[in-house]
């Protein structure tokens, strides 16, 4: 079985992450990630359905992790801190656009 590098930095391009993957990238157990997917935290490839989770996918899982485990956060609280904290870069890249 072929293993991904995953580094702690945000993952661009077209990758698509096993469960497996994005489970060892956040140091948590694959049961984890399928509760998150379960609660609509995280989200399998929109277009296929498969349980293949992109890049994008990848940094929201770590961000989720990190804040349930540094902050003691239950899942929907990180879920919705999540989207403020992608909402706050998708601003600034605007504000920087030419």
């Amino acid at each position: 079985m072929e293993h991904k590098q995953i580094h702690h930095g945000e993952v661009l391009g077209d990758a698509a992450f096993t469960i497996e993957d994005v489970a060892r990238a956040c140091g948590m157990q694959v049961g984890w990630v399928r509760e998150r997917v379960d609660a609509g935290v995280l989200q399998v490839n929109p277009a296929t359905g498969e349980w293949r989770f992109d890049s994008a996918t990848l940094v929201r899982a770590r961000r989720v992790a990190w804040l349930e485990t540094g902050f003691d956060a239950d899942p929907q609280l990180a879920a919705l801190t999540a989207d403020l904290i992608e909402e706050v870069e998708q601003l600034r890249r605007r504000m920087h656009r030419p």
